[in-house]
């Protein structure tokens, strides 16, 4: 996802909500097969990520899991698509 892209995502009150909003959008669409979600999901991260780096691990936002568990997850993903 685009640098800029992730920088708008921030400026909402919850940051990353939209991300949010759109993996429900997208798993409605798709009957809940989550495989068909991962470029949302993926921008969700993203944004997340961007977030707790800029306000550090302890900040809390309701839009996405705690920095750890965000962590794992995008390395868990990571691990995924090499091995695809």
């Amino acid at each position: 996802m685009a640098e800029r892209e992730t920088r708008d995502d921030l400026k909402p009150d919850p940051p990353c909500y939209s991300r949010a909003c759109a993996i429900q959008d997208c798993l409605v669409k798709n009957d809940y097969q989550e495989d068909r979600c991962r470029k949302e999901i993926d921008a969700l991260y993203d944004c997340c990520n961007t977030f707790y780096l800029q306000h550090g691990d302890d900040a809390k936002m309701v839009s996405c899991p705690k920095a750890s568990l965000l962590r794992l997850k995008m390395k868990q993903r990571a691990k995924e698509t090499r091995q695809q």
